[in-house]
């Protein structure tokens, strides 16, 4: 699975506010036929981390229309990367 960082910026709207996010990664599981798109708003969280956010997108259309991660095994996958990409990386 390979991934790709330094993607730029994505504007997502949150509670009928519009929220510049920066694009951390993408990456395609062929296992489960879907692309993904991590992001952050740049909050922190309790643990003092950056918060991540994951959804899946369509390729056709781009980073217009997120789908929200819907199955145990989806999040279990991407638990996955995030630790893959933690230990690549040395910190997300």
């Amino acid at each position: 699975m390979d991934y790709t960082d330094d993607l730029g910026k994505l504007k997502i709207i949150k509670n009928g506010v519009e929220t510049e996010c920066d694009i951390l990664f993408t990456f395609t599981c062929e296992e489960l036929g879907k692309n993904y798109i991590g992001y952050t708003d740049g909050t922190i969280s309790k643990n003092g981390r950056k918060n991540i956010y994951v959804n899946s997108y369509d390729p056709i259309l781009g980073f217009k229309q997120l789908e929200d991660v819907k199955t145990k095994a989806e999040m279990d996958m991407i638990q996955d990367v995030l630790k893959q990409i933690d230990q690549d990386e040395g910190g997300i």
